[in-house]
């Protein structure tokens, strides 16, 4: 008896800048999803927000090849002539419907159908990772790898996550917001009550986004102003915090639902300033050490950091938890979560659990599984109170 395979829609591309660290990693899932389990069908977000069934999904290669071809739009995935995907928010269906656009500006015409059994997420930064595709999933109640709204979002938010952290308790290093109203009141009060908050060395972010975009490094007042205008390019609420002294990155992978595991940590060792775009997916210089050189008793305070960072967002399937140590006292901060890590053939995420025993496919097993386990669990709660 043959057994029916699961129909997985892997999901990627979107409308972020980090657009093209999506297509490398889709490629790395695509090609390790066993196609004796799995029916895949590729499903790419263009640039400009439209969703289409991928005819030729990029292929598993280096990270820094996929980008560079994505760049150069040798791998654009093509839509089928005028026709576009669309999630129907309708929690029976699990049903996405091909839209095709007549030339005569008549009213479009569903052509087609494509009804999934769970979908697989593979997009970084906004309007993938931060709860606003999570949410359409909830409509659609279609079964999804990954954390929920809630924490997507959250996770996202580096501020708001700061926030949740020091509720737990949790060790972060001292930072300052940049709102958009505060900044074009008064830079120069701005920056002065930065400056009397914090001391440079200065990192300053955008607070919403990932793949390190938009981050750079200030040493004095001119150089934060241009890098407080740089962050404010993608985001229009910058995070600024203090540069750990002789910093170490250092990783943790988490996988599970409401009881997660940790792997064993590992430390990125950056050929540049920090850990940015063109280090993690261009430069093949970076050195990923895993695992990382630690006590025993620095390995379980990192794991245990972890997994109490995770289930403080309330985090679900997987994230990447990433720390700071100070290289001069060896002290501890939690630096960020990410709820949808990099899935490419050189990401640390994989890497870790492949250091941990468990390979790269059984991976994504355990993630659909964990996808499925959660949405039962969900679907066993009560909507409606019963009235007499």
């Amino acid at each position: 008896m043959v057994m029916k395979r699961v129909r997985v829609g892997v999901i990627y591309g979107g409308r972020s800048s980090e657009h093209e660290v999506s297509l490398a990693s889709a490629a790395a899932v695509i090609s390790n999803l066993d196609p004796n389990q799995y029916e895949v069908f590729p499903i790419y977000i263009h640039p400009d927000g439209r969703w289409s069934l991928a005819e030729h999904p990029p292929t598993s290669s280096s990270a820094a090849q996929v980008i560079n071809q994505s760049k150069s739009r040798s791998t654009s995935v093509p839509m089928k002539v005028r026709q576009t995907l669309q999630l129907l928010p309708h929690p029976s269906d699990k049903t996405l419907i091909a839209i095709e656009q007549k030339t005569d500006n008549s009213m479009p015409e569903i052509v087609d159908s494509l009804t999934l059994d769970v979908l697989f997420p593979v997009l970084h930064g906004k309007h993938g990772e931060d709860g606003t595709l999570q949410g359409l999933l909830e409509l659609a109640n279609l079964p999804y790898v990954g954390a929920g709204v809630f924490s997507s979002a959250a996770a996202m938010d580096k501020t708001v996550a700061k926030v949740l952290f020091k509720g737990h308790e949790l060790p972060v290093v001292d930072y300052f917001v940049v709102s958009k109203k505060d900044w074009e009141a008064s830079r120069t009060a701005t920056l002065a009550l930065l400056i009397q908050q914090l001391a440079f060395p200065m990192f300053v972010k955008p607070a919403n986004l990932g793949s390190s975009i938009g981050i750079s490094k200030a040493t004095k007042v001119d150089e934060l102003e241009k890098s407080i205008d740089l962050a404010r390019m993608f985001d229009q609420k910058v995070l600024v915090e203090v540069a750990v002294p002789e910093a170490r990155e250092l990783e943790c992978a988490v996988l599970g639902n409401e009881d997660p595991i940790v792997s064993l940590p590992g430390e990125i060792v950056s050929t540049g300033q920090f850990y940015d775009y063109a280090a993690k997916y261009l430069d093949t210089k970076s050195k990923l050490i895993i695992p990382a050189s630690l006590t025993e008793g620095q390995t379980t305070q990192i794991k245990n950091l972890a997994a109490t960072a995770f289930q403080a967002i309330d985090c679900a399937g997987m994230a990447r938890v990433d720390f700071l140590m100070d290289g001069t006292n060896g002290q501890l901060f939690l630096n960020e979560i990410n709820t949808i890590p990099g899935f490419t053939t050189i990401s640390m995420y994989p890497k870790l659990w492949e250091a941990s025993d468990l390979n790269y496919s059984s991976l994504l097993d355990r993630l659909i599984e964990l996808a499925f386990e959660r949405h039962t669990n969900k679907q066993s709660l009560k909507l409606k109170t019963s009235q007499g």
